[in-house]
């Protein structure tokens, strides 16, 4: 069963941390803002606003930055700034030995799934949920708020609205997953997850219907969607077709995907790269239930009994 941190409380600090992308000065300051109005400090990564290219920092002063705030015994969880690329690029060089013992709540999506996964493979929970750089934007105060639930304890409970591909069920199980790209991209590595009897997630942005195809059959022909409980897909954002069309959406190729599987599926769900992107405790035990004309939907802890 996968370890729960010590969940957040008021007067403990937050540390806040750019693992991949370059972030802007602006949304990071305001960001800071909405995170202290939950009575809680803020310590900035040494190397948070450092530029590197494309990167927040070279690959040094990333995993610094990171090894900083896992190991320090003040920092209660460590949100992650952004996501862009550059995750995968330190994550190997990471020393948990320290974290295993008193683990914290570690927040991001995108290409922070990469480190989901890898303290998945290690039986620590964290969690998936919209990242700072987008704290302060008015459209993102719920998926902001379902966070701050997350960090300090409270229960959740969300629903989804019907889609026609759902297909109906329910589904127990501990809940993983995150970003396609980066699913697909672990797969063999130190950071390879275990897929059987979990509820799955997936969303990505902007990825042509061919990649999508490409990544689903990977996760398809590694074994990871033969025994689920369950799959979750949220938002495919901006996905590009070529000039010659490849014939199905995103949704349509995930259906194809799993259409001789028998467990609930989900579409629509909202996580992912939209304002609406609900926090998800990965690891966690979740409870879903599928309709097709009425709201799906996902609880933890006291919330899954009302399903």
């Amino acid at each position: 069963m996968y370890k729960s941190p010590v969940f957040l409380q008021k007067g403990q600090t937050v540390g806040l941390i750019a693992p991949a992308g370059k972030v802007p000065v602006n949304d990071i300051e305001k960001a800071i803002a909405v995170i202290e109005s939950w009575e809680v400090k803020v310590k900035k990564g040494k190397y948070l606003y450092e530029q590197n290219f494309q990167f927040a920092g070279t690959d040094e002063q990333r995993l610094a930055d990171f090894q900083q705030m896992l190991d320090d015994p003040g920092i209660a969880a460590i949100l992650c700034a952004r996501g862009g690329y550059g995750t995968t690029r330190i994550i190997d060089r990471i020393d948990l030995t320290k974290y295993l013992h008193a683990p914290k709540w570690i927040a991001g999506y995108s290409d922070i799934t990469a480190l989901h996964c890898h303290l998945h493979a290690r039986n620590i929970q964290s969690i998936h949920a919209i990242m700072p750089l987008t704290f302060a934007k008015d459209d993102t105060a719920e998926s902001v708020e379902s966070l701050r639930k997350v960090l300090f304890g409270e229960s959740i409970v969300y629903e989804s609205a019907s889609h026609e591909f759902n297909r109906p069920g329910k589904a127990t199980g501990p809940i993983v997953g995150g970003n396609l790209a980066l699913l697909a991209s672990i797969c063999g590595t130190a950071s390879d997850i275990d897929t059987a009897g979990k509820i799955l997630f997936i969303e990505d942005i902007s990825e042509y219907f061919y990649n999508i195809d490409r990544m689903m059959i990977q996760l398809k022909r590694t074994g990871k969607l033969d025994k689920l409980s369950g799959l979750i897909i949220g938002h495919f954002t901006d996905s590009k077709d070529n000039e010659t069309p490849f014939g199905k959406n995103a949704y349509e190729i995930v259906l194809d995907a799993v259409k001789e599987y028998s467990y609930p599926l989900c579409f629509g769900f909202p996580i992912g790269h939209e304002p609406r992107n609900f926090a998800i405790p990965c690891g966690r035990v979740a409870v879903l239930e599928v309709n097709q004309n009425r709201p799906s939907m996902l609880c933890f802890d006291e919330g899954a009994k009302r399903i």
